[in-house]
């Protein structure tokens, strides 16, 4: 019995080796087939997404598509924010429900039905600050800066008069204030025609940006510029990355005279009619108070950002160039319009909080840019946080074939993630906006747009990076892996 037990044993435990022998080359086979299979697919889609007829949807879609998105929406948001401020009491769920019933274009004609295009008196005020604005940036003195060098080995060269030019404006404009009390009147007007103020600027934007990208085509001012082939494109994004006209620097204008300048000035015009209708209101204060705070600091480093990613890699189009004339006096002024008439009385604790976080969040952030300078200025021969700076030596090559060399600094607020210093920016326009409290969305407008704008440009920064030093690139990511938050991402 146990021979036979054993034999039958054996022969069993043949049978499940054989079988299980078959069975595994069977279930190799099956995953060789899935293997094969998984391959074949991944090389049919890499040659399908690397297709001409592929690039060409991915082309269209990000060349064509998204810019005529853009150029048709961007227009009819800064209407919607007016429109939700003075028509909806700053609710967008008030807003929403003008489509209730309608289509988009009724619900469309409705809103803009209610607004004005312009008028004579908004665009004597708007021609006028921009002759003001032109004058001053030659007649103010400042040393001539450098930014920095262009792919194919240009130098652009700014006459630094920002500042100057900032707190010139800002005494104007409150003795202007002043002298037109005098005679009843105030320049809290452009608050009141604030629709004809955005319309007004929209409309000269487009044309505007027709200008810059003819001049572009047949008159630049530099060798970095060209054409894509497409036109939508080419107007969106640009054809020209420094522009100049007459000896005026079109991005300088755009961008810090007017954008920032007339944020500045719209800030103080809607404080000043909070004023006029409720007397000292001290979320409004708080909201002013860290803007303008900001603001300044913005014009007394304007040659550090003349060397940032907006000046470097974007091209004077629609993009750009519209974005400040009309999409800054917009959108991020938008908590400001809401203030006006949605006031919150906070009283002295919040006040305090919200104002000493605000400015200790601008600290921050000015530090970390000038950390940066510092280092670069001193050839690294200098200490961050009392230590010698963790730097690396990146050389990359311009187009012309010139080598040149660039410190990337892992120290400091920089050697805790590569963007650090947006944290602290998104954390100033929180507390610029918390004073609104949470009744509505609306204020919240421009926090949620810097988070997205600054997630989206530290992606942009980190390709340019990564195609200009290469290899060198990647060791600093070794070094500082984290894009934005430390620890997290």
């Amino acid at each position: 019995m146990v021979t036979t037990r054993s034999h039958s044993n054996g022969t069993d435990a043949v049978n499940r080796k054989t079988n299980s022998s078959k069975k595994t080359h069977a279930e190799n086979g099956d995953l060789d087939m899935l293997s094969n299979g998984l391959n074949e697919y991944k090389e049919n889609y890499e040659k399908l997404s690397q297709s001409k007829y592929n690039q060409f949807l991915r082309r269209f879609f990000h060349n064509t598509l998204v810019p005529v998105f853009l150029m048709l929406f961007v227009p009819n948001l800064m209407t919607f924010l007016w429109y939700t401020a003075f028509r909806c009491d700053g609710s967008y769920s008030k807003f929403i429900s003008v489509f209730s019933g309608r289509s988009v274009f009724e619900g469309l004609h409705v809103i803009w039905s209610e607004t004005s295009l312009g008028s004579t008196t908004i665009s004597a005020i708007l021609i006028g600050y921009c002759i003001y604005a032109l004058a001053m940036m030659k007649l103010l003195p400042g040393k001539m800066v450098t930014g920095p060098l262009t792919p194919k080995g240009n130098t652009p060269v700014y006459k630094d008069n920002g500042f100057l030019f900032f707190v010139v404006t800002m005494i104007l404009f409150v003795v202007l204030t002043v002298v037109l009390k005098q005679f009843g009147l105030t320049p809290t007007i452009v608050y009141d025609r604030y629709d004809e103020v955005l319309n007004t600027l929209s409309i000269f934007s487009f044309v505007f940006c027709w200008f810059l990208y003819f001049k572009g085509l047949f008159a630049p001012s530099s060798s970095d510029s060209g054409s894509s082939g497409n036109l939508i494109f080419d107007y969106y994004w640009g054809t020209e990355l420094y522009p100049r006209v007459f000896g005026f620097d079109i991005k300088t204008f755009t961008n810090c005279r007017f954008g920032m300048m007339v944020w500045a000035l719209l800030v103080s015009i809607f404080a000043l009619k909070s004023y006029e209708l409720y007397g000292f209101v001290d979320s409004m204060f708080v909201c002013a108070v860290l803007q303008l705070i900001y603001i300044t600091k913005f014009f007394w480093w304007e040659s550090g950002y003349l060397r940032t990613i907006d000046i470097m890699l974007d091209r004077a189009g629609f993009y750009i160039c519209w974005g400040c004339l009309v999409y800054i006096p917009g959108l991020y002024t938008s908590v400001s319009l809401y203030n006006v008439t949605q006031p919150v009385h906070l009283g002295p604790v919040l006040t305090t909080i919200f104002l000493t976080m605000g400015i200790l969040s601008i600290v921050i952030n000015y530090n970390a840019d000038l950390q940066k300078q510092e280092v670069r200025y001193a050839n690294g021969e200098c200490l961050v946080w009392g230590r010698k700076p963790t730097i690396i030596r990146a050389t990359y090559q311009l187009e012309n074939g010139d080598v040149k060399e660039s410190i990337l600094l892992a120290s400091g607020w920089w050697g805790l993630s590569r963007h650090f210093h947006y944290i602290p920016e998104i954390m100033l326009a929180f507390f610029w906006t918390v004073p609104a409290l949470f009744n509505n969305i609306m204020p919240y407008s421009y926090v949620i747009f810097l988070v997205i704008l600054l997630i989206h440009r530290s992606y942009r920064d980190d390709e340019k990076c990564g195609n200009k030093y290469g290899d060198y690139w990647l060791e600093y990511c070794k070094k500082v892996p984290h894009r934005i938050v430390p620890g997290l991402f």
